[in-house]
């Protein structure tokens, strides 16, 4: 029982990550404050560093500004000044006017009658009023004032409203308590109205337009909407309520898409000024040509510092109110739309869970460097899609839930790790340093599971080198100069195989073993053991001259590469083992080393290495061969360079290739002239001296009909 509650209550990276991503989603779901606030913030930076993106050039701003007070006299202006500019905008050809002000107090009776005249004459007006959105503004109301101001704005009233329930909640709705109207003679010269309340978020910000307001029994729709509405020519507005708020509005035959509190996700098109911003005065005044006014939507409103109409977007602080109405009805009407919705939610639900899981599942598996490369790509990969998806599809998916799951299930099985691998490091170096090789070890602490005999099938390169001659060598040498020559050998070889991640196995007297693909998976490891190869030449060549000025023996090497499937793992006895490969695919690699000396090559490889390599290296087809002990033939091939010096190798190859073609076709005295040709272009090509014996021995003693141009080795 101990047992079975011990081995239940093991902390495991599953279990931890299980844990982080049960606590994201819960905070997800009760849509912590704090979190709630860093997530706001980066839907600004991703809608402003996205950028200015350009208007439909349907609407213009008649702004209220610094230029006009200095001209036209400090705020509020005479109502005569507004009916001025009214009939300047409608002789100008504006199609549908809209006030971001409100005309709620009286000044004269004239003058408040001349204004009336203006927006009658004009019959294209949609005035602008607020809702009282707390009870202590209207205490001091009564309900008949309540009542009148009512009556003003009853033609911004919602005349449909669509349900999918019978009793549809719409709790979540904005609800007011009274408007604040336009003086009665005004709002019933105007053709519409809409309320042009604005309701920032926690942190101050202005990102959501609200659509739809409750005020007693009706629905009431915003100044955004009764403008469109009028320009658009009177097209159906209906509100779309659902079991829990509202689910979209409709004008004509767009649907936008709200909140469950009716509230459209403005997509702010760029900083303040992106769309045309005109001078009351300079209008006033005749100097705005009139084609830039005729038939677009003017919006009046101030952007005067003094009459502080300015609102905090993600494009600033100082971004003026009325250009949030014009990027809403710019939005509306190219449906140009953010998408946040319950669908969105559960992507952002979704992604907490794959990518927790993911991170949860894969950093165990990586050693800590590699983990915390791999966390930052895929972090960075998640970020990166994450904003392309916002700036190419207007889609706002949730950045900081799944980016925080990431991180903290990362950190978490660090530290697990951490502590964990300590405690398996010590007990293994303690119990197994003294009679286990060390490459066992290493291996052991990266993953002490592998602490047992057998082994795994697994794509690997092998690459076998050997001294040509070495026993001639060693009697010319003493004991003293023999292994100091061995080592300093050795040693650079090594070095060029640790240099490209290969794992040495074992040394072999004079002969190197390296393995590329274990314990480490490398998906490139036949390239990496061509470069070793190719490198181990480049260093022998450098030895060689240093030998020969210290009056050493000069020494040279056959490699051989091959590539394939390869049992890797632990071999050995259950007292003592060693990590190594197996295989045929093994053996082959060796014989390979061997057929060099037939050839006068260094380098020679399988044609199941050179289908990984034939993008990156540069190389020749040397033999169809049947090697020692294998009843199939193989295709070799011996290694060049790599692909960028393949242009030095062109004509040898193609010299050789075409002799290689005539052999096989049996054509003996075209293909001699072909290997001719190669040993003009590298008189000292073994390759080439091989096939002219071989075909002047054919010649005399012509193969079957049945002859296949495989050449059978008889020796290692």
């Amino acid at each position: 029982m101990k047992e079975y509650i011990k081995k239940h209550l093991q902390v495991t990276p599953l279990k931890i990550t299980t844990l982080v991503i049960f606590l994201a989603l819960i905070l997800f779901f009760f849509d912590f404050p704090f979190l709630r606030f860093i997530e706001l913030k980066t839907l600004d930076l991703r809608i402003a560093s996205r950028g200015a993106l350009p208007t439909g050039g349907e609407v213009i701003i008649a702004v209220v500004d610094e230029k006009s007070l200095t001209e036209l006299g400090r705020w509020p202006w005479p109502r005569t000044t507004i009916a001025k500019l009214m009939d300047k905008l409608k002789a100008s050809g504006a199609k549908t006017i809209g006030f971001d002000v409100i005309f709620s107090e009286k000044e004269t009776a004239n003058a408040d009658a001349a204004l009336a005249k203006s927006i009658a004459r004009a019959d294209n007006v949609t005035l602008g009023y607020f809702f009282h959105l707390s009870k202590r503004d209207v205490a001091h109301l009564s309900e008949k004032e309540i009542a009148a101001d009512a009556d003003n704005i009853k033609n911004s009233r919602y005349p449909i409203i669509n349900s999918t329930e019978k009793n549809p909640d719409d709790y979540a709705l904005i609800k007011a308590y009274a408007p604040e109207s336009n003086l009665k003679i005004i709002s019933a010269a105007a053709v519409n109205s809409g309320y042009f309340n604005m309701i920032p978020d926690t942190d101050g910000s202005m990102r959501w337009a609200p659509l739809v307001i409750k005020f007693g029994n009706d629905y009431y729709s915003s100044l955004p909407l009764s403008i469109l509405q009028q320009y658009l020519d009177w097209p159906l507005l209906s509100l779309n309520l659902a079991g829990y708020g509202a689910e979209s509005v409709k004008i004509g035959d767009t649907t936008i898409p709200t909140d469950e509190s009716g509230r459209l996700l403005v997509n702010f098109l760029g900083p303040a000024k992106t769309f045309p911003h005109y001078s009351v005065s300079d209008i006033l005044n005749g100097r705005i040509p009139a084609e830039k006014i005729r038939n677009k939507i003017v919006i009046v409103g101030a952007t005067a510092i003094g009459i502080y109409d300015l609102r905090v977007t993600p494009f600033g602080a100082t971004y003026p109110g009325v250009e949030i109405h014009a990027n809403v009805i710019d939005n509306i009407l190219h449906r140009n739309f953010l998408t946040h919705s319950s669908f969105t939610r559960f992507i952002d639900l979704c992604s907490i869970i794959l990518f927790g899981l993911l991170m949860g599942l894969i950093i165990p598996r990586l050693r800590a460097v590699t983990g915390i490369f791999f966390a930052l790509l895929i972090l960075s990969i998640f970020v990166a899609v994450n904003v392309f998806i916002f700036s190419k599809f207007n889609v706002w998916l949730n950045l900081i839930y799944p980016a925080l799951t990431m991180a903290v299930i990362y950190l978490a099985i660090t530290v697990y790790h951490y502590i964990k691998e300590e405690q398996e490091k010590k007990k293994i170096r303690g119990a197994f340093q003294y009679y286990l090789t060390a490459s066992v070890i290493n291996e052991m602490l990266k993953d002490p599971t592998k602490l047992k005999l057998g082994g795994d099938k697994k794509d690997l390169s092998v690459l076998f080198s050997d001294i040509r001659g070495f026993t001639t060598i060693s009697e010319k040498l003493t004991p003293e100069e023999l292994v100091h020559l061995l080592n300093e050998y050795l040693t650079a070889m090594t070095d060029v195989v640790f240099k490209h991640d290969g794992m040495l196995d074992k040394y072999m007297g004079d002969a190197i073993m390296a393995v590329f693909g274990a314990p480490l998976d490398q998906p490139d490891h036949a390239r990496r053991a061509c470069q070793t190869a190719l490198e181990m030449m480049s260093e022998l060549h450098r030895l060689q001259k240093k030998w020969q000025t210290e009056g050493k023996p000069v020494l040279n090497i056959g490699i051989g590469v091959n590539s394939g499937d390869m049992v890797v793992g632990n071999m050995g006895s259950e007292m003592r083992f060693d990590y190594t490969v197996m295989g045929d695919m093994v053996n082959l690699g060796s014989r390979l080393e061997g057929i060099n000396k037939e050839y006068g090559s260094n380098i020679i490889f399988s044609e199941f290495t050179y289908n990984a390599v034939k993008d990156s290296m540069c190389c020749r087809e040397l033999d169809w061969v049947k090697v020692k002990g294998k009843k199939l033939p193989v295709k070799i091939y011996e290694l060049l360079a790599e692909k960028k010096d393949e242009s030095k190798f062109k004509e040898l190859i193609a010299a050789f290739e075409e002799g290689l073609a005539l052999y096989r076709a049996s054509r003996w005295d075209e293909a001699i002239a072909a290997f001719q040709k190669t040993l003009g272009i590298r008189p000292e090509d073994e390759a080439a001296k091989l096939y002219i014996e071989r075909c002047n021995n054919l010649k005399e003693n012509p193969p079957p009909e049945s002859w296949d141009g495989v050449f059978t080795m008889t020796r290692k």
